[in-house]
């Protein structure tokens, strides 16, 4: 039993990981699902069809491993965070599509709660900010508008949880209801300098403790996978929310470290430590991770669409038939012309937190076409972790300038993070393996199980596969940023 399986359940894909002993992929699955989107601002998932795609993913790693389930010693999960799912007790059946991280629905009611004057108190206690991007106002929405959902609720016949908790009983059958400090923390719902369910804001949200999953360390007992599943019973050890779980796999375990994960979104975040930082700058404060009883915190930029305006490009214009295309297609654009995407599809995240802005494309002319626009949308990318980092270091006073570690599926573009390195005017190192979230969630297995190393011996294997040096000309630097920052500007509607 030296294998660790990674289950990372995304955004827009399933993937499922076979790790060997040495930490090497033996074995990999992967299966994309559809994405709902009901309403303008709205975005949803089928739970069985995420639930479908996972099992597939798994057994399709397995298999290519040519292992078999009994020689896996440990599961770690690493999940969307935010995304809010509730179901039945009793058949498992969630009674509502699950709603996306990315989803707006509760715009209005945010900002009624904001005017109302609740926001200081539960950035307080949670360090997030009242958004529709958090868990707690779905929550409500779902208790709200599905018949007999609040009654049922308060009766304890449903339970809620992140696409985590939702995994865990459904491989558990029903055994386990419970879920990670750093999921419980995107909830807006838990007190994360306690570590504890905050009765104040279940009230203020008006959900019924009866619903909640119980929180556990990142490295914990989750509970065991029923043998009809895969084909033997594993114990799952190891759970944490895709950009925690990317931050240990970046092993950013010293205060300071930085990285940033490019998936569907983009998420920096930078570890604070045992200080819980507040933000001056709109950043939101996190749990980093939590080992043995100790919390580690973070302050953590989110920018809602990095490689969903990639997958936009592809499937939406079809200017490109794969995502790959978009990197030699930018490195092809006109350079005289300044194209701007503000990729505010589902709203403006951090620094902004602009809910209701939209998308938009600036500087457009009758030479410009589908490498521009490619273009843009990279280097958009790229400017968005800029004011992420500007914002970290006039927060962060815990030392200088540091090396952003990045990951993800972006990442592979050399034109794209030699851009990123050209704005940030700071070196980017990109690690030799791409797989850090699920590496992350399955070092958290492996470690719990005792085939893994522990944190230092870990974090000294990290090793770097290409370092992306700064090298544009600072006027040039200067003169691309202001023209972003007017493009933003003429997007915002706060």
């Amino acid at each position: 039993m030296t294998y660790i399986l990674a289950i990372d359940q995304g955004t827009t894909s399933s993937r499922a990981i076979v790790f060997g002993k040495d930490r090497t992929i033996a074995g990999v699955g992967q299966k994309e699902f559809t994405q709902h989107f009901p309403q303008d601002g709205w975005v949803e998932h089928d739970p069985e069809e995420i639930w479908d795609s996972v099992v597939w993913a798994v057994k399709k790693a397995i298999k290519d491993a040519g292992i078999e389930a009994s020689e896996i010693a440990a599961i770690g999960i690493t999940n969307q965070r935010e995304t809010t799912l509730i179901w039945d007790r009793t058949t498992g059946k969630a009674i509502h599509n699950a709603i996306v991280w990315q989803d707006r629905r509760t715009a209005a009611y945010c900002a009624k709660l904001k005017k109302a004057g609740h926001e200081k108190l539960v950035t307080k206690k949670t360090g997030l900010l009242l958004d529709p991007y958090f868990s707690g106002t779905k929550v409500r929405w779902l208790l709200d508008n599905v018949k007999g959902a609040r009654k049922r609720a308060e009766a304890g016949e449903l339970a809620f949880g992140t696409v985590d908790s939702f995994l865990i009983w459904r491989l558990t059958g029903g055994k386990s209801h419970v879920t990670d400090a750093t999921n419980a923390g995107r909830t807006l719902l838990f007190d994360i300098g306690k570590n504890a369910w905050d009765k104040g804001l279940l009230a203020l949200f008006d959900v019924p403790a009866a619903l909640l999953p119980e929180v556990k360390d990142c490295a914990d007992d989750f509970g065991v996978t029923e043998a009809g599943w895969f084909g033997a019973e594993i114990p799952i050890l190891g759970v944490a929310g895709d950009q925690h779980a990317a931050t240990i796999g970046q092993a950013c375990f010293q205060p300071g470290m930085l990285k940033s994960t490019y998936g569907t979104g983009c998420f920096a975040l930078l570890n604070t430590g045992a200080d819980m930082v507040r933000s001056k700058n709109r950043l939101l404060t996190t749990i980093a991770y939590r080992l043995d009883g100790k919390t580690t915190y973070a302050l953590e930029g989110s920018i809602f669409v990095a490689g969903a305006a990639v997958q936009w490009i592809r499937d939406g214009l079809k200017l490109v038939k794969h995502a790959s295309e978009t990197g030699p297609l930018a490195e092809s654009a006109d350079p005289s012309q300044n194209v701007y995407m503000v990729p505010a599809f589902v709203g403006l995240g951090a620094p902004w937190w602009d809910a209701e802005a939209r998308g938009a494309i600036y500087g457009l002319t009758r030479n410009s076409g589908p490498a521009e626009i490619a273009k843009a949308a990279l280097e958009a990318v790229c400017y968005q972790t800029r004011d992420l980092l500007e914002a970290m270091r006039k927060d962060w006073k815990g030392g200088g300038d540091t090396v952003l570690r990045v990951d993800g599926g972006m990442v592979a573009s050399d034109w794209t993070m030699q851009f990123l390195a050209d704005v940030l005017d700071a070196p980017v190192d990109r690690p030799v393996i791409l797989e850090t979230t699920a590496l992350g969630a399955a070092w958290l297995g492996g470690a719990r199980a005792g085939v893994w190393p522990g944190m230092a011996e870990f974090a000294s294997s990290w090793a770097r596969d290409a370092q992306f040096k700064p090298k544009m000309d600072a006027a040039e630097r200067k003169r691309k940023i202001k023209g972003w920052d007017a493009a933003v500007r003429r997007t915002l509607t706060v």
